[in-house]
């Protein structure tokens, strides 16, 4: 049975809107009750909550570019490339439900982080997680749906899926 092009489009829409709507609505609160570089254990010292202003991109890249660079680089062209994947998303709506939800899902993490950086200048990161050795960089809900987008577009290469966006 065949899903309808409408069903897709609207599971598209919502994966991205919901998507958005958890991460704002995080940060905001992150913004509003956690001191700023605050360090709140909530699972031991395993996963720490902090509130962390990241003027650059992943784990700061680009935070000393000249104002100009940061412009382009970490607003405008992911802008571009956000439109572009949305527009390829929601057209190539008889695709497999697992890859547009992955593309979905990133798409929805890179504008949520994307509206940071135009409103604030910044992204506001608030989790870590720290196992033994192992400590990840400070990340937000944003940073975990692009992750999850993005490891599900890898399983499903791997599983030897062919697809075109």
């Amino acid at each position: 049975m065949k899903r309808s092009t409408y069903f897709n489009k609207f599971i598209i829409l919502i994966i991205v809107l919901m998507t958005v709507g958890c991460d704002q609505a995080s940060k905001e609160l992150i913004r509003q009750k956690v001191e700023p570089a605050a360090f709140i254990p909530v699972i031991k010292n395993h996963l720490i909550l902090t509130n962390v202003e990241n003027t650059g991109a992943m784990l700061g890249f680009g935070q000393d570019f000249s104002p100009i660079l940061k412009i382009f680089l970490l607003q405008a062209l992911p802008m571009l490339l956000l439109l572009i994947m949305l527009y390829r998303t929601i057209s190539k709506t008889n695709s497999n439900l697992l890859l547009i939800s992955a593309f979905s899902l990133v798409i929805g993490g890179g504008l949520g982080n994307l509206i940071d950086r135009i409103a604030y200048g910044s992204v506001t990161d608030f989790f870590q997680i720290r196992l033994g050795f192992l400590r990840t960089g400070i990340f937000n809900i944003a940073d975990v749906a692009v992750t999850v987008g993005v490891l599900m577009f890898v399983l499903l290469i791997v599983k030897g899926n062919r697809f075109t966006i």
